[in-house]
């Protein structure tokens, strides 16, 4: 329980940090505007032309009388939209955190800053990164999709299905949430991927406790650009909470030399 609190005062310190950095949180909302104005584009192309996707997946209702050619193809066509819809759900966090790495990356570092400091990020070129980070975003996604399928499958059991499944869906979902939104720092940190989820499942109040109210938060698309930047500031935090920053050492000669002075 007192990680869940921890978790959940970690996401609100995000947030409150970047409210009292206001170009910091407007920087941090760029990369989020600029992924949801593409996938807005997108939705509504994917809208316009679903009609027409539908009479191409179904060429064998063709010859179907009335009103079993609309009935289908109507089918079809929902299927389509609402598809997209949940593709776009679940990748939107993926994607902006790609979009914006350079935006996070800084973020992050000044959160750092401002907190008392971090280790010296690993010196890669930005397309190496990027293509780390698409490859661990691909494989979370894989796996929250996984999980999704089971998820999906367990709704249609009676009783559970309505109780115990959408309260799994939200941990799972603020699970993974936190693993996207915490490789920003500790890839900065020099931990790969299947380090950060040992890390996370360690501590798994306090990854639930910060990634399952956000994950409750992000169903609303407007919100989820809001909230981004003091997300990406919380998942620092939490990160420092799972990898304590350690005081830098005392230069030896400075050390003698105090005790010397001590002496006098």
């Amino acid at each position: 329980m007192r990680d869940l609190a921890v978790g959940m005062r970690l996401l609100f310190e995000g947030q409150k940090w970047v409210a009292r950095r206001g170009r910091w949180w407007g920087f941090g909302m760029i990369p989020a505007l600029i992924t949801m104005v593409g996938y807005l584009a997108a939705l509504v192309v994917l809208v316009v032309e679903a009609g027409g996707l539908a009479r191409w997946v179904t060429p064998f209702a063709d010859g179907w009388g009335s009103p079993w050619q609309g009935l289908l193809r109507g089918v079809v066509t929902a299927a389509l939209v609402g598809g997209g819809a949940l593709l776009a759900a679940l990748t939107f966090t993926a994607v902006t955190l790609l979009v914006g790495q350079p935006f996070y990356e800084s973020l992050a570092a000044q959160v750092d800053e401002t907190e008392g400091g971090a280790p010296a990020a690993p010196e890669l070129p930005l397309w190496r990164e990027l293509v780390t980070a698409t490859k661990d975003s691909v494989a979370v996604l894989l796996r929250a999709a996984g999980f999704g399928v089971l998820l999906f499958a367990c709704g249609f059991v009676p009783v559970v299905g309505q109780t115990v499944v959408p309260v799994v869906g939200v941990g799972v979902s603020g699970y993974f949430l936190a693993v996207e939104l915490t490789a920003v720092a500790l890839q900065r940190r020099g931990i790969a991927q299947p380090e950060r989820l040992r890390l996370l499942r360690g501590r798994l109040g306090l990854t639930l406790g910060f990634g399952a109210p956000l994950a409750l938060l992000f169903l609303v698309p407007m919100v989820t650009v809001l909230l981004m930047p003091g997300a990406v500031a919380g998942a620092t935090l939490l990160a420092r909470e799972l990898v304590p920053v350690e005081p830098p050492e005392a230069d030896e000669n400075s050390t003698q030399d105090d005790a010397i002075s001590g002496q006098y």
